[in-house]
């Protein structure tokens, strides 16, 4: 009996899917995205609400400070809790909890309250990052994380990128609280169905990691507690400052070049285009020649890459540095968290994942109002220039701690 070619090219893909998509990957990279969306409303939005709220640079720093404080902070407790309860509980609080919340913000009828919902925002979203990445790779083999965890990363990424087209199209209907309104609703939904979804199916009851070599960490303790400190102080770093700066974005375009608000919101969304493929082919790169080559070179390049944002004058190189910074963020996340998997026991993982997404999400809530109160007192482009310096002297001494080291 001759065989279907057809039914043989289908057979093909369907391997193939499972192969660039294994496990868990589709479940969690929807869910990765869903958790990101509320969160992100609020920068595409910042000209309305400077409007509408009648706030300085520095009030429009402390607005995104107040989500990304809470954000970070609640990874420490929830790290913590992810070592001892069920992750479905705190996964699903990363999504519906945030979905709720980012309704709440839409209504805020005051300045005050809108910064008292971004805080609880923040608050339940600490718990997706540090249960999410541990379930994948506990059913991950180690040469294959750094993979995995860049195309979960895609589920975020793409929620940074599609979310300003999103409120920009929803904005011109029903202002900057209808694009919370209206994209919170059906992602709260969708929470609720996950918690069902993992229940059903035993996921994320507790971790279970799969006992063999493939599997299990790799923990040289010579010179391991410096090498790591230095590692994630040298990749948080880099997410946070580009972070803080592409916050500026839509602002910068408004008020400095006289652009819409839609024109903002597509550059802010170009920022973060190039994690699209960056985050998958950086953590892939990283499995072959090693975490620490890859995070060197994308790190020293990031301060010299902000420092030339605050060329203001010269508009055709502002699309291009905002590709390259955000495909330089999208490449330390996934080496960074493959990273801190590889060097921390199981029963320690969540905790550890907890310390570094405080300060990788936490972070942009110290370095946001700097960067406002610079813009108030100087201008953009010494605000840019100064962040930019300041990052190129944190790699640097980092980098001093790591040079030689492969893992």
């Amino acid at each position: 009996m001759m065989n279907n070619p057809t039914r043989t090219n289908v057979n093909r893909f369907k391997a193939y899917l499972k192969e660039l998509f294994p496990g868990l990957v589709p479940l969690f990279l929807l869910a990765h995205f869903m958790h990101h969306v509320p969160g992100f409303i609020i920068q595409p939005v910042l000209p309305s609400i400077q409007d509408r709220f009648k706030l300085d640079y520095f009030s429009i720093g402390g607005l995104m400070a107040a989500y990304n404080l809470a954000y970070g902070a609640s990874q420490l407790p929830a790290g913590w809790l992810g070592d001892r309860i069920a992750p479905r509980i705190l996964i699903t609080a990363g999504v519906a909890g945030v979905a709720f919340f980012g309704l709440l913000a839409g209504l805020a009828p005051t300045y005050l309250m809108l910064v008292f919902a971004l805080l609880l925002m923040g608050i339940f979203g600490g718990g997706y990052h540090p249960s999410a990445a541990p379930v994948l790779s506990d059913t991950t083999p180690v040469e294959k994380r750094g993979r995995v965890l860049g195309i979960h990363q895609i589920g975020g990424t793409a929620a940074n990128f599609l979310t300003p087209l999103f409120v920009t199209i929803i904005a011109v209907f029903a202002s900057w609280r209808g694009s919370f309104i209206v994209l919170s609703i059906p992602i709260f939904a969708y929470g609720i169905y996950l918690y069902y979804l993992l229940k059903r199916r035993r996921l994320g009851d507790r971790p279970h990691p799969v006992e063999t070599e493939s599997f299990s960490i790799r923990i040289n303790p010579r010179g391991y507690l410096r090498r790591i400190v230095a590692f994630v102080a040298m990749g948080t770093a880099v997410q946070v400052f580009i972070f803080s700066v592409l916050s500026f974005i839509p602002l910068l375009v408004v008020r400095e070049y006289g652009g819409s608000e839609q024109l903002g919101a597509a550059l802010l969304a170009l920022g973060h285009l190039g994690g699209l493929w960056s985050g998958p082919i950086g953590g892939h790169i990283s499995d072959r020649i090693g975490k620490v080559p890859v995070m060197l070179t994308i790190s020293l390049a990031a301060g010299p890459i902000i420092y030339l944002l605050s060329l203001g004058t010269y508009w055709w190189l502002l699309p291009i540095l905002l590709l390259l910074m955000g495909t330089v963020r999208y490449v330390a996340m996934p080496v960074a968290e493959a990273y801190v998997i590889s060097n921390t026991s199981q029963h320690n993982r969540s905790t550890a994942l907890g310390i570094y997404y405080f300060i990788a999400q936490g972070g942009a809530g110290f370095v946001s109002p700097v960067i406002g109160k610079l813009i108030d007192q100087y201008s953009f482009s010494v605000a840019f220039a100064s962040i930019g310096a300041g990052l190129f002297v944190v790699v640097l001494v980092c980098s001093l701690f790591l040079w030689g080291h492969k893992d």
